[in-house]
């Protein structure tokens, strides 16, 4: 099992900056990449953006590409969402994620273990 706490969010105005953090703790070491998705109310989860664990190579979504960037920090086993320029659009619950394969990693369903989400919201 793996557990995962996000942190970091926020009421935040547009064009400002966030930085979003995901701690896992249990077995970590089964970890393969870890994710972050986000939903928006009344819309479907979608993918923000990802990286694996031990290599670090990251996706984005075309949405967040060059204002969003994700890290991790193997020794304290946290994930990182550095958000910039944010956009009134940016606006959701942000959720962490984990998975133990590898595949098509922008897709939510192999990922097995979630946060509680965080709160980000944007305003105009």
């Amino acid at each position: 099992q793996v557990q995962l706490v996000e942190s970091g969010g926020e009421l935040v105005q547009a064009g400002g900056s966030l930085r979003l953090s995901c701690a896992a703790s249990g077995r970590t070491a089964s970890i393969y990449a870890m994710g972050w998705f986000r939903q928006a109310p009344g819309k479907e989860r979608e993918f923000v953006a990802c990286i694996t664990w031990s290599g670090g190579s990251a996706q984005y979504a075309d949405s967040v590409k060059g204002r969003f960037t994700i890290s991790r920090d193997y020794a304290k086993n946290t994930v990182y969402l550095q958000m910039n320029s944010l956009k009134s659009e940016d606006t959701a619950v942000y959720y962490c994620a984990a998975r133990q394969s590898a595949g098509i990693l922008a897709l939510s369903y192999n990922y097995a273990y979630w946060g509680q989400g965080t709160q980000v919201t944007v305003s105009s």
